[in-house]
């Protein structure tokens, strides 16, 4: 739990109050642009043949241009990664923000909280700024899951049998989604009756162009055949999501095999999607931003990081988004629109249930189930999604929230002036 957070505002700093009850201060960290590539599947998805800088540096170039920046005033962008979040990937994002354009006096970092990476960067910059180390950064996050798959790289340390919550770190994830669905009853219906919402959400947002405003297009090329080699090369440009899956239904999804738990419940139709992307999130001080003319598209209000048990971590969120919204003086009936990651059907279905959530207002245009999980990416994604629909339906308040893996969830509530 960020405790900073939790510390009342100081009226000495308020003032406006805007139509929500928000004291407005000119320390106040603004969001001025939040942007994403398409989602698209790993290995056989538009962005396979993309490599991750060109990614990175799509997203920060279109950064520049949407928040009308000053290059040189960026004091720090950090960049969520999982899967390559290794010295390389941290070089990768370092070419990246010079194809985009930045000087080389502008720092780089990456920053790796599982599935919380994206957001957990923008919390960086966040803190940074309200620290008064600098009045703008940018917090983003990338994920090439063709380039880089899911698998586990380190060692077996013996003091784990030790401890329960040590072992239970290793669970992989599809176990800690059917232990959910177990523990609380989440059937296989309910689940895909999720799945099913989450596709038709997504196809008609692509359909509607609900999208647009938040996509970058990539100008990249063609992957080969992920089985024969074969092809690929052209040149193409992927602007939509292709994992989405129109005419999904809970009929047809009842026909997948559950794949990881005998008798399981658990389907590649009800998880999130392994996928390619990259989004970010420009940040300023409201000071900054207002005397420069910036647009300001929200305000970030809290976030919070919260552990639970790691073989049950898909429940992360519906402890993070109460701390969340305690720090920010709020309540979940006080939230117009929530972006909650789909990693799983079951956990998703728990968190929506446990906090008593209308679902008329959780993942409006489908989440990860439909549009895919590029892990580092998913929690700058999700904030990107999240406030340029908020500016489509005239919400004031918004909240985005993930579980992490090995028992964590993490949450961040946002309000539009």
């Amino acid at each position: 739990m960020n405790e900073c957070a939790r510390r009342p505002r100081d009226a000495r700093l308020t003032t406006r109050i805007d139509a929500q009850g928000f004291a407005k201060s000119p320390d106040d960290v603004v969001i001025v642009s939040a942007c994403r590539t398409p989602i698209t599947r790993a290995k056989r998805g538009g962005l396979a043949a993309t490599p991750a800088d060109d990614l990175i540096a799509a997203v920060l170039q279109a950064s520049v241009a949407r928040g009308k920046i000053d290059v040189n005033d960026v004091g720090d962008i950090v960049v969520g990664s999982v899967l390559g979040a290794s010295s390389q990937r941290a070089n990768e994002c370092r070419i990246g923000m010079f194809l985009a354009g930045f000087p080389k006096e502008v720092p780089v970092r990456t920053t790796n909280r599982q599935c919380s990476s994206g957001l957990q960067a923008c919390a960086d910059i966040a803190a940074g700024i309200k620290a008064g180390y600098y009045d703008m950064g940018i917090g983003a996050g990338v994920e090439t899951m063709t380039a880089n798959p899911m698998k586990w790289e380190g060692g077996i340390n013996p003091r784990i049998a030790s401890s329960s919550d040590a072992q239970n770190c290793l669970i992989p994830m599809g176990i800690t989604s059917e232990n959910v669905a177990e523990k609380w009853g989440i059937t296989r219906e309910a689940q895909d009756t999720m799945a099913a919402r989450s596709h038709a959400r997504a196809a008609n947002a692509r359909a509607s162009g609900r999208f647009k405003a938040e996509i970058v297009p990539i100008h990249t090329k063609t992957a080969p055949d992920p089985k024969t080699g074969a092809g690929g090369g052209a040149n193409v440009i992927v602007s939509e999501d292709d994992g989405i899956r129109e005419g999904t239904t809970v009929q047809s999804l009842a026909k997948l095999p559950a794949v990881f738990k005998k008798g399981g419940s658990t389907t590649p139709g009800n998880a999130s999607q392994v996928s390619d992307g990259a989004a970010a999130v420009v940040l300023a001080r409201r000071s900054y931003a207002e005397a420069r003319g910036l647009p300001i598209l929200a305000t970030w209000r809290s976030w919070a990081a919260v552990g639970c048990d790691p073989a049950l971590m898909g429940i992360g969120p519906a402890i993070a988004i109460p701390a969340t919204l305690s720090a920010a003086n709020m309540t979940v009936d006080d939230v117009d629109l929530y972006e909650i990651n789909e990693a799983f059907a079951s956990q998703a279905t728990y968190c929506v249930e446990k906090l008593g959530l209308d679902s008329e207002k959780v993942n409006v245009n489908g989440g990860a189930i439909a549009l895919g999980h590029p892990l580092g990416a998913t929690g700058a994604r999700c904030l990107a999604t999240l406030i340029h629909e908020m500016h489509r339906r005239g919400a004031k308040t918004g909240v985005v929230s993930m579980c992490i893996g090995s028992g964590m969830g993490m949450a961040s509530a946002v309000s539009i002036d």
